[in-house]
């Protein structure tokens, strides 16, 4: 596994992360998904909810591992057209008002029209508004400032906008040339990139794992059911491959890959979490085994709908989770190694 496939993994999550795909409307991003994989020589099923399932092959029908990832983003969708043209706004998953404040955004409205508007504070202009400092980010007090001569709410239904319109966030994608990459929603179209790089290095070097090996991108993680359905028979272990926790208290950094311990939704199974230590240190990666305090993946969904499965997480570390996110290149890189460390096991 060379470095090579890092910078790949950032290519194909730069690509995808121009695509706007928060939850609940996440086709196009899919399409997308689909056809990277299959471009590599992989089998891809579309799933009744709306995700991708992909067979990287693999010996035996038992003893299968899960890889999951999600492509659906922190959104929102537009909850009321106010009197002056102006719209308010409801969350998709964790999306938080005051990290959007002045960000630019794209309406999709249901007749295939995209408006690009601003996401302002209600009397935004600081020379005017004497408690701006004070008042408090939610979206009862934020506003959709459209870019279009919009004066009432008529004016606004007239270019086809209506309520419950999506609304996605500018993602603002950049990689450095000390090899950060900045942008929002790194979780977890990051892991994407890493998955199909994944795929890449498989396909490359012609292996074929010692265990059957499964994809699952899905559609639905950030509002808590996504790895809720599409399990393959004969998978006993699942690993979501999501966003690493970087940030006070913890001790991954960007540069590692993370895995974690235990998180909101209590521990990962010790012997898998044990398991991916170990094919850490023998790959070399650099790694950090943290507990989260405030995360849910799709995994845990797995569990509570039922399935009989051995759970772990892990994922490049990233910083200012669920704002304007960054992670760097090495901890891509660790991440692939971790992944073919444990696929060697």
């Amino acid at each position: 596994m060379t470095v090579d496939y890092a910078r790949y993994a950032l290519e194909q999550a730069s690509a995808l992360l121009a695509v706007d795909s928060p939850t609940g409307y996440t086709d196009e991003a899919v399409n997308w998904i689909e056809k990277a994989f299959a471009s590599l020589g992989f089998y891809v099923q579309h799933t009744n909810k709306g995700g991708v399932l992909v067979d990287l092959g693999g010996k035996g029908e038992t003893n299968a591992l899960f890889l999951q990832a999600h492509t659906d983003t922190l959104g929102a969708m537009v909850a009321e057209i106010k009197e002056n043209g102006r719209l308010r706004l409801t969350p998709l998953g964790g999306m938080r008002a005051e990290n959007a404040e002045a960000e630019t955004l794209r309406v999709y409205t249901r007749c295939g029209k995209v408006f690009e508007g601003t996401y302002q504070l209600i009397n935004a202009s600081v020379h005017v508004n004497g408690e701006y400092a004070d008042i408090k980010r939610s979206f009862d007090t934020m506003e959709v400032v459209l870019d279009e001569d919009v004066r009432k709410a008529d004016d606004t239904r007239a270019l086809g906008i209506e309520v419950g319109d999506i609304v996605s966030f500018d993602p603002r994608t950049r990689i450095t040339s000390s090899g950060y990459i900045k942008s929002r929603f790194l979780d977890d179209k990051l892991s994407v990139g890493i998955l199909l790089s994944f795929a890449r290095w498989l396909r490359d070097t012609g292996k074929v794992p010692n265990r059957r090996v499964w994809v699952h991108i899905t559609v639905y993680e950030e509002v808590g059911h996504g790895g809720a359905a599409s399990v393959p028979s004969g998978v006993s272990e699942s690993i979501s491959v999501d966003m690493g926790c970087v940030g006070e208290g913890l001790q991954c950094t960007e540069r590692q890959v993370s895995i974690c311990a235990k998180d909101s939704g209590g521990p990962y199974n010790y012997v898998l979490v044990g398991k991916l230590i170990e094919a850490a240190k023998r790959e070399g990666a650099d790694y950090a085994v943290d507990v989260y305090p405030h995360y849910g993946s799709d995994v845990e969904a797995t569990l509570c709908a039922g399935y009989d499965i051995r759970h772990g997480l892990i994922g490049a570390g990233v910083y200012a989770s669920h704002g304007y996110e960054r992670s760097h290149i090495d901890g891509v890189y660790n991440t692939l190694k971790l992944l073919k460390g444990y696929l060697e096991l």
